[in-house]
């Protein structure tokens, strides 16, 4: 979990499916409601499918109606690192898992008080971890933060 060693792209290529490699690190974006998570209701938390980093909690997980899975926060403020984005015309705050350096998505100010932030993340880029498998998986220590 959580490793500061990223692998190749060669073998990224071979471990990640084409979206994933596509979205974490070509800097994609999944179409919206064609995904694993947007509608994901189950507790556990999202884990950085590169690195298996923590990123983020079912906790802060909210319905935006975007099409993708949606947060209130990270699970710690050390998950993921902002950066301006300037593409497409736009001014966005990019969010990348701060081990990896997986592009996750953006986020935005127009989310839920008190934080009113929504970080609008690819399904690609995480995985589900549920909370019945989080103990058997290493991930115990985090199951504080989804209760």
């Amino acid at each position: 979990m959580g490793s500061s060693n990223k692998p190749s792209p060669e073998e990224l290529k071979q471990r990640l499916s084409e979206m994933q490699y596509y979205v974490t690190q070509e800097d994609g974006t999944e179409p919206p409601f064609q995904n694993a998570y947007w509608n994901e209701k189950r507790r556990g938390i999202y884990v950085d499918i590169v690195s298996g980093e923590p990123l983020y909690s079912s906790a802060d997980k909210f319905d935006s109606s975007c099409g993708w899975p949606s947060f209130t926060k990270t699970i710690t403020e050390q998950a993921v690192t902002e950066h301006q984005d300037l593409k497409f015309g736009m001014v966005r705050t990019e969010i990348r898992s701060t081990n990896a350096d997986s592009h996750l998505g953006h986020v935005f100010n127009d989310g839920p008080l008190p934080l009113g932030t929504r970080h609008c993340v690819n399904s690609a880029a995480v995985e589900f971890i549920p909370l019945e498998e989080m103990e058997k998986r290493g991930y115990g220590d985090w199951v504080k933060f989804i209760t």
